[in-house]
């Protein structure tokens, strides 16, 4: 193999373990549950701590992260984010007890935040032109296949060994990048470094993402019912907005606001903030409306997504490769508008579609049913298509848009964009179907006070009812209302997700062009 496959290949492990750790957990959670102590929290709070706080710290030190590669080398902060990543995967798969469980992904997190950008950059030092879109694609089908990969990893592992074993696991991944790194990675870094790095900006952009995601997620734990969900969004926002003018008055800025002179990157992550926080509501909403509403078993609902998942890693490299040949602008039109048709193909599905379930005692009970070959298959495989059509486009033309003594920081901004723009669509979604939801009970059960206590911790909307051992015959009544009701609220789900598809389609067919490799002057 030569240096550059080695320098994919580290970078590629590098990035699926960040992946994998984001799912592989999930299948773990009830085990970590029943198994660890806690003092401090419940249950099923302790189980969502653990689930959030590495994406907190993930997503708040992104930005912090691609400005630290760029500032001090890339090789040497990546090295350091691998081996950071063992360690904390290590504490993490020997915690006594939640409350350690919880700061130690809290440091796994921040660990992770290093190798996002730092893979990315490296990747646009080694490779340029079609092979450098190529590499993007190998990494993009990559990063899909781990986050595949994760419940089914994490479910063998909890099932054969123990929950400790989907942190322990990766320990030898991580050796393996860390050996790669050292012997064939040369040091990159932004030659025009002068003075000190910009700590001040550092915290604010750290405030501004952990604010806004943490304001999200909380506020959707807690049915936005919390007053520290509002006030979490309050301080994001508030150090988002006063994050360009302090950027401006910088002498040296943690993000040059000449970067968006460059009209691929603002393009390219205004699109970003479109696109991926459709993919949220998808990868939220339809696997729940398919177990609460339909009946699908978690793992039905699982391999339900598997033929559009397929697609992308495999078609990744190739439509990689064809974006660094003919540049990326067609690619990333067409992708996100066969997502969108899709979105539009699941928003047909009738509340009485045919559940595919698994009976082990029955093995055609293994086929796919008329029902999701009709409903679901056609939309996921549009999907699919759609996904691996412009994802690694969109990495090519976001890495073209930046000089290469910024590809950490640029990469960083973008992937910031890409995990907060989903947790703020997945909140005003979220707020629309329960209103849409109850709004229609309301007028399918006339003199019902929907919005009594009682009532919806019965009925909630693409959640099965709650209901007694031997329901009356109006409260099974009320249960098939609820079904219906809550198709209708998930067919406005996609219908939005559609919207913020064909938005980014339209957005990247106006306004990207082909720009020389290396961007713009910034």
């Amino acid at each position: 193999m030569t240096v550059r496959g080695w320098i994919l290949l580290a970078t590629v492990l590098a990035s699926g373990i960040v992946f994998l750790d984001s799912t592989v957990v999930n299948v773990a959670l009830p085990r970590i549950g029943r198994e660890l102590p806690s003092s401090m929290f419940g249950v099923l709070e302790a189980q969502s701590y653990v689930y959030t706080s590495y994406l907190l710290t993930l997503s708040a030190l992104l930005v912090l992260a691609g400005a630290l590669t760029d500032h001090y080398g890339r090789k040497r902060m990546f090295a350091i984010g691998l081996a950071g990543f063992g360690v904390t995967s290590a504490l993490c798969g020997l915690a006594p007890n939640i409350e350690l469980l919880v700061l130690f992904r809290l440091a796994q997190g921040a660990a992770g935040a290093l190798l996002i950008p730092g893979s990315l950059a490296l990747i646009r030092s080694a490779f340029e032109g079609e092979a450098q879109g190529r590499a993007f694609g190998i990494w993009a089908g990559a990063s899909a296949a781990t986050t595949i990969a994760g419940p089914i990893v994490g479910g063998i592992l909890v099932d054969t060994i123990s929950w400790r074993a989907a942190f322990l696991i990766n320990l030898p991944l991580v050796a393996v990048a860390l050996a790669l790194t050292l012997i064939h990675v040369r040091e990159s870094r932004d030659d025009a470094v002068t003075g000190g790095f910009d700590w001040p900006g550092a915290l604010v952009a750290a405030v501004a993402v952990g604010g806004l995601s943490l304001g999200a997620i909380y506020g959707q734990q807690r049915d936005w019912r919390d007053p520290l969900a509002f006030a979490a969004l309050g301080l994001g926002a508030l150090a988002a907005v006063s994050f360009v003018p302090l950027m401006a008055r910088r002498r040296r800025p943690l993000v040059p606001l000449g970067l968006f002179r460059s009209r691929n990157f603002t393009v390219t992550n205004l699109s970003t903030l479109l696109i991926y926080g459709a993919l949220y509501v998808s990868s939220s909403y339809l696997p729940l409306f398919q177990q609460g509403t339909l009946g699908y078993t978690a793992a039905a609902a699982g391999l339900a997504g598997v033929p559009g998942s397929i697609l992308l890693t495999l078609l990744s490299t190739r439509f990689g490769a064809l974006a660094g040949r003919h540049g990326p602008r067609r690619y990333m039109a067409a992708g996100p508008a066969l997502m969108g048709a899709g979105m539009l193909w699941f928003a047909r599905a009738p509340a009485a579609s045919q559940a595919w379930l698994f009976v082990p005692d029955d093995p055609a009970s293994y086929l796919p049913s008329a029902g999701y070959v009709a409903d679901f298959l056609p939309g996921q495989i549009l999907f699919g298509l759609g996904l691996a059509v412009m994802v690694a486009p969109l990495t090519t033309a976001l890495m073209a848009s930046v000089p290469a003594r910024y590809a950490g920081v640029g990469s960083a901004v973008n992937n910031a964009i890409s995990r907060v723009g989903p947790q703020l669509a997945g909140a005003v979604i979220f707020i629309a179907i329960t209103s849409s939801f109850y709004a229609g009970m309301a007028q399918r059960l006339p003199g019902t006070d929907t919005s009594a206590p009682a009532f919806r911790a019965t009925f909630a909307p693409l959640n099965p009812p709650a209901l007694p051992g031997t329901p009356s015959p109006e409260l099974l009544r009320q249960a098939a209302l609820a079904r219906e009701q809550s198709t209708q609220s998930f067919h406005l789900a996609m219908l939005v997700s559609a919207g913020l598809l064909f938005a980014g389609a339209a957005v990247n067919l106006a306004g990207i062009r082909r720009e020389p490799a290396g961007g713009e002057p910034a």
